[in-house]
């Protein structure tokens, strides 16, 4: 039997990228092509000491480019270091943006960029479409292998003052460029490599099970959960082992080139709603809640879950869905384990007595809009009391 394929209208957006080894030392030289005069570089304070940044410098000194350093980037990129960014690329009068770091500091180049073309402040952007300028041209170079903000449509920032992570969707922050290194992983320590190729798990995983799921997308996000599963341990164990971290950063692409597209789900809104009000890591939040939320989706898209768990090689001895559904959570929860990450939400300090409000912002976020169930905010209480 032929087997029906998707005929709906479904729109796919990228950037240009370059994947393997030694990719990230062409940074300088697309400066160049970009019409780069004064390079705006965002980083962070680990990075800016790696040999990874006196490498940028070099090659920037090399082909005689101009640039200035901003390194004021935490972890969930705070809304008051956009706009200081902002103010530091207007003085310098710097016309491109080149970010080297992990999800936090390549978001955070993307506010910069947003308010410097755009002039306002970084929440009025929030949401779906809300960027009328273009930003200057951003090349981006990630140093870990999960976050995927270097091919995605999606910016996340920290409204400090309200404590939650909002989400700006829109093809405008689409980087042009994106420098895809696998090489860069091996200074990535276990428990940062685990964290962020859960990460990259759960991009996956909620992109195939989106509601505004594509073939373009489930081609992705089904191959990103096999390289995972297949090499993410032994590219933890094995740290120097670059067929691993590649397999691992090629694994990253694809979930990014598949959520970008696709969108996400509750395991995002959950997560964000986490890093904002308690200013928890994303990875670990989101390690601790998908096999939850799978649990809790598991029955509105069945299909697509069972496909899951045939391209994560779970051995499927029982055709009684819930069992399957039991398993399959179970599965889950031994697998980001075995990669070390062992804790739950009350390990990092949530406590039921905050469910109520975590669920109220977790609510109001975007991705909540393609998870294959629509979550009311006392379904997404019941998730994080169940992650405890």
């Amino acid at each position: 039997m032929q087997e029906d394929i998707q005929l709906n209208p479904r729109k796919f957006v990228c950037p240009e990228y370059v994947y393997g080894v030694d990719s990230r030392l062409m940074a300088a030289t697309y400066c160049a092509k970009l019409g780069g005069r004064k390079i705006f570089v965002v980083t962070d304070a680990v990075i800016k000491e790696s040999r990874w940044f006196k490498e940028l410098e070099n090659d920037l000194h090399t082909h005689s480019l101009d640039y200035h350093v901003f390194s004021s980037v935490s972890p969930n990129p705070r809304d008051y270091e956009v706009m200081q960014g902002k103010n530091e690329y207007e003085e310098n009068k710097c016309n491109l943006i080149l970010a080297l770091g992990g999800g936090s500091v390549m978001d955070c180049a993307k506010g910069i960029g947003i308010v410097c073309t755009n002039q306002k402040d970084i929440h009025r952007y929030e949401g779906v479409d809300m960027i009328k300028k273009p930003m200057p041209p951003l090349i981006c170079i990630p140093t870990t292998g999960g976050t995927s903000a270097d091919v995605s449509q999606f910016a996340i920032i920290n409204n400090t003052s309200e404590k939650y992570k909002f989400a700006i969707i829109s093809k405008a922050v689409v980087p042009d460029i994106a420098l895809i290194d696998p090489f860069i992983l091996t200074s990535m320590d276990a428990f940062l490599s685990a964290c962020t190729g859960m990460d990259a798990l759960s991009h996956s995983f909620e992109a195939y099970a989106s509601n505004a799921n594509s073939a373009f997308t489930d081609l992705y996000a089904l191959e990103s959960i096999k390289l995972i599963f297949g090499n993410l341990q032994k590219s933890i164990e094995q740290p120097f082992n670059i067929h691993a971290r590649g397999q691992i950063m090629l694994a990253s692409l694809y979930a990014g080139l598949a959520f970008s597209n696709a969108s996400l789900g509750c395991v995002h809104s959950l997560a964000h709603s986490l890093g904002g009000f308690l200013d928890l890591p994303h990875g670990e939040c989101n390690a601790i809640l998908l096999p939850h939320v799978v649990g809790y989706n598991f029955d509105a898209a069945k299909e697509r879950y069972l496909k899951i768990a045939q391209a994560t090689n779970m051995p499927i001895a029982d055709s009684n869905p819930s069992k399957i559904k039991t398993n399959f959570v179970e599965y889950l929860i031994r697998f980001k384990e075995s990669v070390g990450i062992n804790t739950t939400l009350n390990d990092l300090g949530v406590s039921t007595d905050i469910t109520a409000t975590l669920a109220a912002k977790a609510i109001q976020d975007p991705c909540n809009a393609t998870n294959p169930r629509s979550p009311e905010i006392k379904d997404l209480q019941t998730i994080y009391n169940e992650s405890m």
